[in-house]
């Protein structure tokens, strides 16, 4: 048996053949195409076949342009008929020994019932005497492609950018102690006011670091603030002593080299002055801070802060705010080993911050896309890396896989824009959106960077916009 052409459909009686069949909404217009396969079909002489493409939803109903397929006989006088009328035909005329294939095709005014409408053909066969001998009429498709339903069909590729690799993890952890030291001293005194459970703490940052097999300890910063009162050359000194006191007592209860630490000053600690007056309720707080503000020299600054109200309020500030202006921050730099997939697997769930955004996201694609865990690990990746681009890239896309495009817009403001990779999400995002316009122009502009992704949804849109018949 032949093969027939791609959902090829027989009727009268197998006599027809059908293939090829389109009805492909676009715009205002709604075209028609399919190929008759008339090899088969023998009429008598003095016979003629009538054929009607009928488009019809049960209350519309719109018959299309009509063929005519005559015997050897009957075409004589049709074509006499015509002469005398002076008549164009209206029909297709099929001339008995041309019986063979043809492309049918009809443009027509498309309306909204049409989407659910069916392509039926209207089958008449006449005598000579112009007596019906058959009247029948089969379905040819009810499948209208319109627009909407191409649209809604199409689900666009969203691009994720895989991050560069952190080839040396360097990591640190940061202790902001507030140390107290009795007047103008620099030892550090274990048992003294609320030194107990400041000492402890720094002594669990250092026990989690060296009892991590996994990280290494590269130095110990170790920077001393004074509270900016009395000239800045003693604060200084001050400072730096309480800073080298801390130091000396980890050098003699940690377990790590003295080579490793770095002590430093770092000036009076006038933003964490703002910042305590900000929150506090003090009434001449807006004074203090515009003389902070506005006055840069020093020594100035410090003598008008003690003339605000007659000194009251300055002398309350001293016992309330200053005390805790003086501190040490103990910070630890260190580098972490690289974990495989199975490893990072575990490490996210208990300390994500040790996995660079290159070992998340190959953790997230060892994951089915789009799955729970896929998800949840970009979603890490940007909490632990807020300013990261790609990080931000990546999570828009998850946001996009998921419709959430209030989210995915708020990611995609802190990514790269430049990139392929964002151009193509932005056309996704305008797509999910409904504005049609814009996604093929991010498309377009995407696939001129040679981004695949962007090229495939180009072509998807393309052929869901553009007309299948000229």
């Amino acid at each position: 048996a032949a093969i027939l052409p791609a959902h090829a459909q027989k009727f009268l009686n197998d006599a027809l053949t059908l293939s090829n069949v389109s009805l492909w909404q676009q715009g205002n217009s709604l075209y028609v195409g399919m190929t008759f396969d008339m090899k088969n079909l023998t009429i008598g002489s003095a016979r003629s076949l009538s054929l009607i493409p009928l488009l019809t939803d049960g209350q519309h109903n719109i018959p299309l342009q009509e063929i005519i397929v005559n015997g050897k006989r009957r075409e004589k006088a049709y074509i006499r008929g015509l002469a005398i009328t002076k008549q164009e035909p209206t029909a297709i005329i099929v001339p008995y020994n041309k019986r063979e294939t043809f492309n049918y095709t009809q443009v027509i005014p498309y309306k909204p019932w049409m989407a659910n409408a069916s392509l039926q053909l209207v089958e008449n066969l006449c005598g000579c005497g112009n007596y019906q001998e058959m009247n029948a009429q089969e379905l040819i498709t009810n499948d209208v492609s319109t627009e909407a339903k191409r649209l809604s069909a199409m689900s666009p590729i969203i691009a994720y950018i895989q991050p560069t690799v952190e080839v040396v993890k360097n990591r640190s952890e940061q202790y902001e102690a507030h140390l107290d030291f009795p007047v103008n001293k620099s030892v550090i005194l274990t048992d003294f006011m609320n030194n107990h459970t400041e000492l402890v703490n720094i002594h669990s940052m250092f026990d989690k670091i060296q009892n991590d097999k996994n990280l290494t300890i590269k130095g110990i910063g170790i920077e001393g603030f004074a509270s900016p009162e009395g000239p800045l050359a003693f604060n200084e000194q001050l400072s730096k002593k309480r800073a080298e006191a801390l130091k000396d007592y980890l050098v003699k209860n940690e377990k790590v080299s003295s080579k490793l630490y770095k002590v430093t000053f770092g000036g009076e600690n006038w933003d964490g002055l703002v910042k305590a007056l900000k929150s506090s309720s003090m009434k001449d707080k807006e004074t203090f801070l515009n003389i902070i503000k506005n006055t840069t020299d020093d020594a100035k600054r410090k003598q008008e802060i003690m003339r605000v109200g007659g000194g009251a309020p300055y002398r309350s500030m001293l016992k309330e705010i200053y005390p805790g202006l003086r501190k040490v921050n103990c910070k630890i730099d260190y580098t972490v080993v690289n974990f495989d997939v199975e490893q990072g697997r575990i490490i996210i769930r208990e300390n994500p911050k040790y996995l660079s955004l290159n070992e998340m996201y190959q953790v997230a694609n060892s994951y089915p896309k789009g799955s729970k865990d896929f998800v949840n690990v970009f979603d890490i990746a940007v909490r632990m890396y807020p300013t990261d681009q790609v990080a931000n890239l990546n999570a828009a896309a998850v946001a996009l896989s998921q419709k959430d495009l209030n989210t995915a817009v708020k990611y995609m403001e802190k990514a790269d824009h430049t990139t392929a990779e964002f151009m193509n999400n932005t056309g996704v995002y305008n797509f999910l959106n409904g504005d049609i316009q814009r996604a093929m122009a991010a498309f377009e502009q995407a696939a001129k960077l040679g981004k695949e992704a962007a090229q495939t949804n180009l072509k998807q849109l393309q052929q869901i916009l553009n007309v299948k018949m000229k």
